[in-house]
């Protein structure tokens, strides 16, 4: 027999032995054990009923009338009136609340946009041109991530009054364009996805800056967009401490400032608390249908600014 024969059946030997021994020749990670994942099931799951049960109890209080409304199971239904409280609902004040689902719309949609655009060139700025003071700039916007919303409230009243903007749609919907944590969102994603080469490519051709950004850098952008516009138009729609100070006019309340004007009357006005309840409910659905639609192109965003 050839040293080769030998060999060869040490080979097929060592083969065997490994993958009858038990543990692949490959070798693998270690095994997830059964008590762990019980764990990590039963953590999410707590969490998830922790987040999920006040939806739940909305939409059965929503559903009750008055009268039964703490004298039954709060957690089940009762003769359910669901229909009949939205259209009191809608009806309530000559419509009142269909105007402040349009105001929060109309503040939240083009706030969103105007602010996810204006964020798309700074940061596109910030991150593909190169200019003296370019990071003391960036450093002073993510300063303005770290201000809080609060402590600007009383300037911006004071300014908006000087200039006789109180109490105006602009007085919502300016101070809601502008996201410094858009435009650090915008240039950490322009930074991971549009390269320099394309961008020179494209001033070869022919193309301005300007062209250039809205045909060729802002569809590579896109799904990061879509992210940071999420997150401004959540923000925007959830945002109370502005319209408190800033209107007055009931026809130009968002949907939680007004709803909160009715919760502060409740006390004179009983038959308020369904309105509320439900009011509440249907204000959950545009940030419910919003992330549905959009989910795909935010998850693909976020996985974009995590890998730079």
């Amino acid at each position: 027999m050839t040293a080769s024969s030998f060999t060869d059946t040490a080979d097929t030997r060592v083969i065997t032995t490994g993958r009858r021994g038990g543990r692949p020749a490959t070798g693998s990670g270690p095994r997830e054990s059964i008590l762990g994942r019980a764990g990590a099931m039963t953590v999410m799951a707590v969490f998830t009923l922790y987040f999920l049960i006040p939806l739940w109890w909305l939409f059965v209080a929503s559903t009750k009338s008055r009268g039964k409304l703490f004298t039954t199971n709060p957690l089940w239904f009762a003769d359910p009136q669901l229909i009949e409280n939205i259209t009191g609902l809608f009806a309530y004040n000559d419509g009142v609340y269909l105007k402040w689902m349009l105001n929060s719309v109309l503040y939240a949609g083009v706030g969103g946009v105007l602010a996810t655009v204006i964020a798309a060139m700074c940061g596109y700025a910030l991150a593909k041109y190169r200019f003296p003071g370019r990071e003391t700039l960036f450093n002073t916007v993510l300063g303005g991530v770290l201000v809080p919303a609060t402590a600007l409230a009383l300037p911006l009243f004071l300014l908006f009054s000087r200039v006789g903007l109180t109490d105006t749609y602009w007085a919502v919907l300016l101070p809601s364009i502008v996201s410094p944590f858009g435009v650090y969102l915008a240039r950490v994603f322009a930074e991971a996805s549009v390269p320099d080469e394309l961008i020179e490519a494209s001033r070869l051709d022919g193309a301005g800056e300007i062209r250039t950004f809205f045909t060729v850098s802002i569809r590579l952008m896109m799904p990061a967009l879509v992210t940071v516009f999420l997150f401004q138009f959540v923000s925007i729609w959830n945002n109370f401490f502005l319209p408190l100070i800033m209107l007055r006019s009931e026809e130009l309340f968002p949907v939680t400032f007004g709803l909160y004007a009715w919760n502060s009357t409740i006390n004179q006005f009983p038959e308020l608390r369904t309105f509320v309840l439900v009011g509440s409910l249907l204000s959950v659905i545009p940030l419910i249908i919003t992330f549905l639609l959009l989910q795909r192109y935010w998850r693909t965003g976020l996985g974009t600014g995590a890998l730079k």
